[in-house]
């Protein structure tokens, strides 16, 4: 395996980096779009009188920006050519996802709702990887366009990590079936048409298999969102799901009865390391930016950078990340030549934890880090650092606390997987 980037990707990430400033940057500073990236950025974007959920005007900039991406023939990037994408994999997605993070907050990646110019379409691939025709008809090319929108059903309030115990079921009913329970931080933002809703349909708790994912349209009978939970970064996209007898038919199934776990587990996959290269990148903006203000900074008539309770902790930072980057592309890697092969991913799932674990905590620490170097200016909203630190920081906990990251890691070591 060579860590260095293909001359191809190079030339993808220089186009990017053109393209941004050339139709992204303009939009950013037009109006007051600046509202949403500077010290007003969590009030501008949420909207307070319904329920905390981001404002209108705030996603139509989004999708302006979508839009534009896509004519560029960035945003597909991921996707298949017969989606018109590039066929981009995993290797690419690590190295394009660290890059544009490393650029900081804006427009081009926006890091509080996945936004990028270069999509992060996991609810897609699913779709085309375990759709039937007919599912994949109906949602593939509208989600990639904005004209619908997929939500991801798994969390419960008493079942997080522990998914194979989810207490939601769904029963057969003549030819349909019928699901009841409740989700919790169900991932449901504005513009969200279906939701794919895990329950379980045969088995006992704790068994991998008997679990079923069905493709559940919002507005069907007896499918209710009571509120969304407030979160440390806002606004939130996190509904509280009940679900009261909905009655969908047999051909909402989405990869099989019984075989929804393995649809789960795709998507954690492919986002945990994307996940990580992101927090990579992230770290790294945040390290950048303190050396260069350290640089400037005087303190009792010295640069700030003279000094080594300055310097060690960032350098510690810097390693860290050459590190993670590097295990990163391995198990990207790693994972594409498991793919080309037709098998699952799940064998280098150690691999994956290590990642998204150590990625996700290096991203915290460098934006704690940063706040600390630029002092007082650095806890106030008008550096990005609080808001890099309190969108990183729920990646600790969601799609696998770090400590089932490291339980899965140990299993792995130990033998007990």
């Amino acid at each position: 395996m060579n860590l260095e980037l293909a001359p191809d990707l190079k030339d993808l990430l220089r186009s990017l980096d053109t393209f941004i400033e050339r139709e992204i940057v303009p939009l950013e500073q037009e109006d007051d779009n600046a509202r949403f990236f500077d010290h007003r950025r969590e009030f501008s974007r949420t909207d307070i009188e319904q329920g905390g959920v981001p404002r209108e005007d705030w996603l139509e900039l989004l999708a302006e920006a979508r839009r534009r991406a896509d004519r560029a023939g960035f945003y597909r990037h991921s996707m298949p050519k017969e989606l018109g994408g590039n066929g981009g994999d995993n290797v690419e997605m690590a190295a394009i996802r660290e890059h544009l993070a490393r650029r900081g907050l804006g427009l081009h990646n926006d890091l509080q709702n996945e936004h990028s110019v270069v999509g992060n379409l996991v609810m897609v691939e699913l779709m085309h990887r375990f759709g039937t025709a007919a599912q994949r008809e109906q949602f593939v090319e509208p989600c990639i366009t904005g004209d619908m929108g997929l939500a991801f059903g798994l969390t419960e309030p008493e079942h997080g990590s522990d998914a194979t115990w989810m207490s939601t079921r769904a029963v057969r009913d003549g030819g349909d079936w019928v699901i009841t329970g409740t989700k919790r931080f169900n991932t449901i933002a504005p513009g969200t048409t279906h939701d794919v809703i895990f329950a379980r349909t045969s088995g006992k708790a704790g068994d991998a298999t008997g679990i079923t994912a069905f493709i559940v349209p919002l507005d069907a009978p007896g499918l209710d969102i009571p509120f969304y939970w407030w979160t440390l970064n806002m606004p939130t996209d996190h509904a509280e799901l009940t679900i009261d007898q909905v009655r969908v038919p047999d051909d909402a199934i989405l990869g099989g009865e019984g075989e929804g776990l393995a649809v789960a587990q795709t998507f954690v996959h492919e986002n945990r390391i994307r996940q990580a290269a992101t927090g990579v990148g992230a770290a790294l903006y945040c390290i950048d930016r303190s050396v260069e203000y350290a640089k400037n900074r005087v303190t009792f008539g010295r640069p700030l950078a003279s000094r080594q309770a300055i310097q060690w902790p960032l350098v510690e930072l810097r390693t860290e990340a050459e590190l993670v980057r590097t295990l990163i592309h391995r198990t990207a890697f790693e994972m594409d030549q498991l793919h080309a092969a037709g098998l699952p991913a799940v064998t280098i799932g150690h691999l994956v934890s290590m990642c998204n674990y150590r990625g996700n905590r290096l991203v915290c620490q460098a934006a704690d880090q940063a706040m600390q170097v630029h002092g007082g200016v650095g806890y106030t909203r008008h550096e990005p650092f609080e808001h890099i630190y309190r969108h990183h920081r729920r990646y600790r906990i969601t799609e696998g606390s770090e400590e089932m990251q490291i339980r899965r890691v140990a299993g792995h070591m130990f033998g007990f997987l």
